[in-house]
């Protein structure tokens, strides 16, 4: 498996999953996004390297691990790393993925206003494409952890939270007038494997009505394709206290398919 993490967290917040499928016979591997430094603690300290770096740039790092496995992994996306993985499912580099909260593919035209304004920090300033960008701790608790005590939020922001490539954002609000814009997936493929999408009814970042719009998109598929909806849980959901009920339903859904 190849746990795709997402904008503003680092990949260690993919560390309890990593545990949990391990122990159910999965090898695991979560890189982070081209720039990512090993640590949270690193990757704030200097996060320049990954400024202006894109979704097509991310895509084929993690493409580069995946050439590098024995067989086609399940690929774990959150937020921008769902979009990732529906990317690398859709290049058939995947034999199957999850994506909870994933990021607007082109296509989707309803923008909530909560998630304007989670991505307001960034699109407010042309320039911050081509930088790397940290929310504050009262950005990250709107965007993340709305559905949670400020207390957790802080201590998720302290553990997990790292600036991020302005790039990705506006390559999605630029999307419906690219033609072949960096956020492009084929919803209509037949041939690619199972696709799980999950949505958080509260979260700002990723509101649920943009993940039932992916859903509608991939119903143009006859491929295999599934939506749950977490009504109360926000877009700190793979990584808070109640990060096991997702990790638990992905793995149920895998083990019925025999993957």
């Amino acid at each position: 498996m190849v746990f795709v993490h997402g904008l503003w967290i680092h990949a260690a917040s993919w560390e309890p999953w990593r545990e949990l499928f391990a122990a159910e016979g999965y090898e695991t591997h979560a890189p982070g996004w081209p720039g990512d430094a090993a640590s949270p603690e690193e990757t704030r300290a200097d996060p320049s390297a990954m400024a202006d770096v894109g979704v097509d740039r991310i895509t084929a790092a993690y493409a580069d691990v995946i050439a590098g496995l024995a067989v086609p992994p399940i690929v774990v996306g959150h937020s921008f790393g769902g979009l990732i993985a529906e990317k690398l499912l859709d290049e058939g580099r995947a034999t199957a993925a999850i994506v909870i909260s994933p990021a607007p593919l082109k296509g989707i035209r309803v923008l909530p206003p909560a998630q304007l304004r989670s991505s307001f920090p960034v699109l407010s300033r042309p320039r911050n494409r081509h930088r790397a960008v940290a929310l504050t701790p009262p950005q990250f608790a709107y965007a993340f952890g709305n559905a949670l005590d400020r207390d957790e939020s802080d201590e998720l922001y302290r553990r997990y939270a790292i600036p991020g490539p302005g790039r990705p954002l506006f390559e999605t609000a630029t999307a419906a007038f690219t033609r072949h814009a960096a956020t492009a997936v084929d919803t209509g493929r037949a041939d690619r494997g199972p696709l799980l999408l999950m949505a958080a009814g509260r979260d700002h970042t990723v509101p649920a009505t943009v993940v039932r719009a992916a859903h509608r998109l991939y119903s143009a598929s006859p491929a295999d394709t599934e939506i749950t909806t977490y009504p109360d849980r926000g877009h700190s959901a793979p990584f808070d206290h109640g990060w096991r009920v997702l990790a638990d339903d992905g793995l149920d859904w895998l083990t019925r398919r025999g993957l």
